[in-house]
């Protein structure tokens, strides 16, 4: 069985593997077929492109690359640190994520 990915779109989220290790950006998309995701300024790398009717000058591209969810922690605005998530089920019946650190809620 799969593990769940508890990290949404515009998570804050800090690197904590690779070499980009500590660096926070914000998730810009989430695979979660390939438990991949798109993190800002996250994983650089360079493509090289040639010219087509999108783009008219070819060359060298640099753009975020995907990471595994796991190598990343979502970031929890009271604690200002890197946190694992839980989720709690409300009285209304709405699930929500919390802090595992201070209980903060993490959905606003």
């Amino acid at each position: 069985m799969r593990d769940r990915c508890r990290i949404k779109r515009d998570d804050k989220v800090k690197v904590i593997v690779g070499k980009d290790r500590g660096k926070i950006g914000k998730v810009l998309k989430v695979n979660r077929k390939k438990d991949r995701i798109l993190v800002e300024n996250v994983n650089k790398v360079k493509r090289h492109t040639r010219p087509s009717a999108k783009q008219r000058q070819g060359g060298i591209v640099e753009m975020e690359a995907s990471v595994h969810w796991s190598n990343v922690m979502v970031m929890c605005d009271k604690c200002l640190a890197p946190v694992r998530v839980k989720t709690k089920q409300l009285d209304d019946g709405k699930k929500v994520r919390v802090c595992r650190k201070c209980g903060e809620l993490m959905d606003h």
